[in-house]
């Protein structure tokens, strides 16, 4: 069973995916963090973000061993992800990992911002989560507060805002609510609350 979660920044997309696959022993990939690694090491050996051939050819010898690294997690890191996927080319090179990771048995849960559209068209449940951009900046700057970052929540915002323009607007495979997808809004819901909607998403797809 492939399961799609997508959604834009701090929906709690990712917690959920992790939730779901932990519930019901599938494995769980953050195809968000690979975008993420493909960042770093571009920056790393010195080449601009735009720079497609770079992009590329790093993405190509990307080490998925290496999205470990706790420095990916962070507000900059996705930002420069999001420039990085951009490149077509870059999606294409990463798109075969993606699709053998959601083939594995007895069931994997891939979250992003185009599983449901482009990577796994044919996901058995596809969610999309969201929640109004106003709480997701809270969330994020709670993120911030806790880790002793002192950034302002309206800079936060600005951010998210903007974060989401760029997703969605790429001309390749942009962040969109696939046709057959279930929406869930986390915007009023707790951990617990969103988690449990999503069981119930999921055994009204399945029927299990």
């Amino acid at each position: 069973m492939i399961i799609a979660i997508d959604g834009p920044a701090a929906s709690g997309k990712g917690t959920l995916a992790k939730r779901l696959a932990d519930h019901l022993g599938f494995a769980c990939l953050d195809t968000g963090l690979l975008y993420r690694a493909v960042a770093r090491d571009v920056a790393a050996r010195g080449f601009r973000l735009e720079d497609t051939w770079a992009a590329v050819a790093t993405a190509r010898g990307l080490d998925p061993l290496e999205l470990e690294d706790p420095d990916l997690r962070g507000t900059a890191a996705g930002d420069a992800a999001s420039i990085v996927a951009r490149i077509p080319e870059v999606r294409a090179a990463l798109l075969a990992y993606q699709r053998d990771f959601a083939r594995r048995p007895p069931g994997a849960v891939l979250d992003g911002r185009d599983i449901g559209t482009v990577v796994c068209p044919d996901a058995d449940v596809k969610i999309f989560v969201t929640a109004t951009a106003e709480i997701r900046a809270k969330r994020r700057h709670c993120e911030f507060e806790a880790r002793g970052a002192g950034v302002a929540y309206e800079t936060v915002l600005t951010d998210i805002i903007a974060r989401d323009t760029r997703d969605a607007g790429r001309p390749n495979a942009p962040m969109a609510v696939a046709a057959d997808a279930m929406l869930l809004d986390t915007s009023n819901l707790s951990i617990e609350a969103a988690f449990d909607a999503a069981v119930g998403l999921i055994t009204r797809k399945t029927g299990h």
